[in-house]
């Protein structure tokens, strides 16, 4: 993004003009708001990789459901973007990389669930702001209700209903109706 080397970005961290968060690994992270604080001080261009489209993370423990639920989105008339998480710390780890506008969540996978997802991304200022499906094969009131209160702005029930998802992702062809004198 700062078009410069993974050296200096490491320098003006331990020189304390680009703020880092450090992994327990010792891995150094930048959140997205203080680079462009960073590149806005100091009159730099950042440089924007992210083409059109809607950028969607699929996060789910079953394959055929995530390549399904992938290969659906793609082959929509507006371009979307799509890349699978197969669970809760990948979806941490990709959420970083990929920058979804949408995060298609499963809640109930080994580890890390959905709901702990839920919770992290809205916590973290990065990713605040995105857009958060939670979908789920244990459909109850009390997991729609944590889902809700944890982050997301709904909760689908498997099998997944096409055409529901579609309109909640505003992918859904609009049909228009002839009025008929």
């Amino acid at each position: 993004m700062l078009m410069v080397s993974p050296v200096t970005v490491r320098q003006w961290a331990q020189r304390g003009w680009l703020k880092a968060e450090v992994t327990a690994g010792g891995h150094r992270r930048f959140l997205r708001a203080t680079i462009e604080e960073f590149a806005q001080q100091r009159g730099l261009t950042l440089l924007r990789p992210r083409s059109p489209g809607l950028r969607v993370l699929i996060v789910d423990d079953d394959e055929a459901l995530a390549g399904y639920l992938a290969e659906l989105l793609q082959g929509q008339a507006r371009p979307v973007f799509t890349d699978i998480a197969r669970d809760g710390f990948e979806a941490g780890q990709k959420v970083q990389l990929f920058q979804p506008d949408v995060v298609l969540l499963d809640l109930r996978m080994p580890g890390l669930d959905g709901f702990e997802v839920c919770r992290r991304l809205r916590n973290d200022p990065a990713t605040h702001g995105t857009r958060i499906v939670a979908m789920t094969g244990y459909y109850t009131k009390d997991n729609v209700r944590r889902a809700i209160e944890a982050g997301a702005e709904e909760c689908l029930r498997k099998p997944i209903d096409v055409e529901r998802l579609l309109a909640t992702l505003g992918l859904a062809e609009r049909r228009v109706v002839a009025e008929r004198s």
